[in-house]
C-alpha cells in the first residue's frame, strides 16, 4: 500500500496510477538542512489564505479557488508567471524543489512530463500550502475534471496524483491520512455542505497514516479522500502540485 524509495522511478509511478499503491514516499528528496533553510525563507515572507478554505494558508493561487468564475479564472492565469517567479525568488540561492520535481518526472517517465495547459493557457505549478498549528485539513479529494468541467484536458485524465515536498513539520501531529475509499463528486458535495471538506471521523479510520519528515517527497492518488491532522507548535509547509496520467505512452502533466 505504501512504497518507500531512495529515488522516484517509472515502475512506482505506474503502480500509483493503476492503484496498486496508495502512496509513494521518497525520503530526503531534499536534504534536511536545505529543507529547513527553504522553509524559513518561504514562510519568512508571509502568506495569504485560500479564498474558499480560509483556515489554510497558501503562497500562489490554486486553480481550485477559481470555482468556474470568469473573474477568478482570469486572475489565476494572469498570475501564473508572477507566482512562479515569486516562489523561485523565495528559494534563492537554492533551487525551487518543485523545479526539481518537474525535472525528475521528465527524466523518469518514458514519454516525458510537461506543464499542463488549459484552454490554450499555461497553468501554475508549485503551490505552497501552510497548515497553521491547531488546524485540521479536512478530508477532501482533488479531481481536475470537477474543477474544469467540459475541458478535454481535464476529462482525458486516467489518473491524478497529488505530489508534495515537505519543508517544515510540527513536532507533533501534521500526519497525512489516506483512505482507499472514493466518493463521487456528488456524494462528496452532499457530505461537505458549505465546507471545503468533510470531518475525517465521518469516513472511518484511514487506510494509511503517514508522518512526513522535512525533505520528503510523497505522491498519492488525489481522487481518494485525504486529510491532515492538526499540528502542535509550528506551521506545516509543503510545496505541492498535481500530476496527470493519460496512459503509459503519453507525457505526464503537472499543475497546481
Amino acid at each position: 500500500m505504501l512504497l518507500e524509495l531512495d529515488a522516484l522511478d517509472t515502475e512506482s509511478l505506474l503502480r500509483l496510477t493503476t492503484e496498486r499503491l496508495l502512496a509513494v514516499r521518497v525520503r530526503r528528496f531534499v536534504p534536511r538542512p536545505l529543507a529547513d533553510d527553504l522553509g524559513q525563507q518561504i514562510l519568512g515572507n508571509g502568506f495569504a489564505t485560500y479564498t474558499n478554505a480560509p483556515s489554510i494558508g497558501r503562497i500562489g493561487m490554486a486553480f481550485y479557488e477559481a470555482e468556474h468564475q470568469r473573474a477568478q479564472l482570469d486572475d489565476y492565469f494572469a498570475s501564473v508567471a508572477s507566482n512562479l517567479e515569486e516562489l523561485r525568488r523565495r528559494c534563492r540561492p537554492y533551487l525551487n524543489p518543485i523545479d526539481l520535481v518537474r525535472c525528475t518526472l521528465d527524466e523518469v517517465w518514458p514519454a516525458g512530463a510537461r506543464l499542463q495547459t488549459l484552454w490554450g493557457r499555461k497553468m501554475y505549478v508549485g503551490l505552497s500550502r501552510v497548515v497553521k498549528p491547531g488546524v485540521r485539513f479536512l478530508a477532501h479529494h482533488d479531481i481536475f475534471a470537477k474543477d474544469a468541467p467540459g475541458s478535454e484536458e481535464a476529462e482525458s485524465l486516467v489518473a491524478q496524483l497529488a505530489c508534495n515536498v515537505y519543508l517544515t513539520m510540527p513536532s507533533v501531529g501534521g500526519e497525512l491520512q489516506l483512505w482507499s475509499r472514493e466518493l463521487s463528486p456528488e456524494a462528496f458535495d452532499a457530505m461537505r455542505g458549505d465546507s471545503y471538506g468533510i470531518e475525517p471521523d465521518r469516513l472511518g479510520p484511514p487506510c494509511l497514516t503517514l508522518r512526513p519528515e522535512p525533505g520528503d517527497l510523497i505522491l498519492f492518488n488525489s481522487r481518494r479522500m485525504h486529510a491532515v491532522t492538526p499540528g502542535n507548535d509550528q506551521p506545516r509547509l509543503s510545496l505541492s502540485c498535481f500530476v496527470g496520467y493519460r496512459g503509459a505512452t503519453e507525457p505526464l502533466t503537472y499543475w497546481s
